[in-house]
């Protein structure tokens, strides 16, 4: 099969033996896959796990259909249609562990907008639910909110009742995005007075949760923003992954303050994140009442474009890659 491979000299289009499945994984005929800002960040040189093999297959994620069951696979069928999340998704067949594969939210959504939403919706119901104990007449913001995950976190927020959502972005050519994806009111962090802004539209108090994808000196800045007792949870690090901490303000404000990544979880841990994005939002999506936009999409041969798109950091919603034509 053709694949995208990481080589000392770059990302490649390699041929590599089809997967052989183990008993308790899925062979998918992938269809599309989301280009996911670590899959990025693993061609600079971090890891994220998203590797498979030793030929080092790229990609976090996949959409396609099943096509081989393991023995112990349980709950799916040959031929259902399929979102999965692990490693080796940018190559035209992937064997995933069935613990972290979702079926297609309807018959009518296509392949290639099925394969926008998976890490997405995953990422933020962990954040936004699980560890940010949101509940419906909050205030919450989204720090980087114009990525593929703070489109959809915003939307999320929006449908479990936020009574104020805010969307932070240095592009004001973004706000109209924004807007569209649910955004109450869009903060510009490239002002010195960006923190006020929050705070006038919470009443002076802050919001009860920040969703943090920047993280660096925002580690500290997000604390001005956060209202006494409320929580921040961190899943990015774009803007710097150290910096310096104010510990008594942390103290002082007695803020919940959450890291989380999928690199360190058990397969166990992931299929609780997977299950309980299902029971809560797949009927959303279903409905298109969560919704992704595409931003572009390239057949897998184009792959490099792809990547600098992204470098680019022009997009707007999701990068995709196709590996059939009619998907």
């Amino acid at each position: 099969m053709k694949a995208v491979l990481l080589s000392p000299d770059g990302v490649m289009i390699g041929n590599v033996p089809i997967p052989k499945i183990n008993s308790k994984q899925v062979l998918i005929e992938v269809y599309s896959s989301s280009l996911n800002r670590s899959d990025f960040l693993e061609t600079q040189g971090q890891s994220f796990g998203h590797l498979s093999g030793s030929q080092k297959i790229m990609g976090a994620t996949c959409c396609g259909k099943i096509i081989e069951l393991g023995d112990e696979v349980s709950g799916f069928s040959i031929g259902e249609r399929v979102v999965a999340q692990g490693s080796g998704g940018w190559a035209e067949f992937c064997a995933a562990d069935f613990r972290r594969v979702l079926p297609v939210p309807s018959p009518e959504m296509s392949y290639l907008q099925a394969g926008t939403f998976n890490s997405s919706v995953l990422t933020m119901h962990d954040a936004i639910v699980t560890h940010g104990l949101f509940k419906a007449g909050q205030t919450i913001l989204i720090q980087g909110a114009s990525s593929g995950v703070g489109l959809m976190g915003m939307q999320i927020a929006k449908f479990l009742g936020a009574k104020l959502v805010l969307a932070s972005s240095r592009d004001k050519n973004k706000f109209p995005l924004l807007k569209n994806y649910k955004a109450d009111i869009c903060i510009d962090i490239s002002r010195e007075n960006w923190e006020q802004l929050v705070l006038d539209a919470t009443e002076q108090k802050g919001v009860d949760l920040v969703v943090d994808q920047l993280s660096g000196k925002f580690g500290t800045l997000n604390l001005n923003v956060t209202k006494v007792g409320g929580r921040i949870i961190n899943v990015g690090r774009l803007a710097g992954q150290t910096d310096n901490f104010d510990f008594n303000k942390h103290a002082e404000r007695r803020i919940t303050f959450i890291g989380t990544t999928g690199r360190t979880r058990s397969i166990a841990e992931h299929e609780a994140v997977s299950r309980s994005a299902k029971k809560d939002l797949w009927g959303a999506l279903a409905s298109g009442s969560l919704h992704m936009p595409i931003d572009s999409s390239f057949h897998y041969h184009d792959v490099t474009k792809a990547l600098e798109r992204m470098k680019q950091n022009a997009h707007s919603g999701r990068i995709m890659l196709e590996f059939k034509q009619k998907s």
